[in-house]
């Protein structure tokens, strides 16, 4: 039960950072991808501001266990691989044109109207779809 409470207040307090932040707002973050036009640097600090407090936590994780049970994640991986470079161009791509991730995407629901549904859901099915053709990629390379 407590983990789930703290998994709760992490999330609201996420899903908080977001909205003030400005992050649920397709519009700056487009202008943050729009290096050449009306440029808007906001968004280096929030990433700044999730980026360096993880690397803290990172270090000072290594060999506890969280308090609500469980254990950490691994650390990444380091090696650039095929896998990571198609997740990570799908999902620009995707930022890019929509000007939302995952995380804005469930914050925006509650505003967003059928629009925001409607990318939810798309996104949703992605994810849902993504191991099937991670592992069809992975069956044609080892055949190729």
């Amino acid at each position: 039960m407590l983990r789930i409470l703290l998994a709760l207040c992490a999330g609201g307090l996420f899903g908080t950072g977001l909205m003030l932040s400005g992050m649920t707002d397709t519009a700056k973050v487009q202008g943050w991808l729009d290096i050449f036009g009306n440029w808007d640097p906001t968004l280096a600090f929030v990433m700044g501001g999730a980026l360096i407090p993880m690397t803290v936590a990172w270090r000072l994780t290594a060999g506890r266990r969280p308090t609500a049970g469980g254990s950490f994640p691994a650390a990444p991986h380091k090696e650039l691989d095929r896998r990571l470079i198609l997740g990570s161009v799908l999902f620009g791509a995707g930022w890019g044109l929509a000007g939302l991730c995952p995380g804005p995407a469930m914050a925006s629901l509650s505003y967003n109207g059928w629009q925001g549904l409607v990318f939810f859901a798309a996104m949703a099915c992605g994810m849902m779809a993504a191991p099937w053709f991670s592992r069809h990629l992975d069956r044609a390379a080892a055949n190729a």
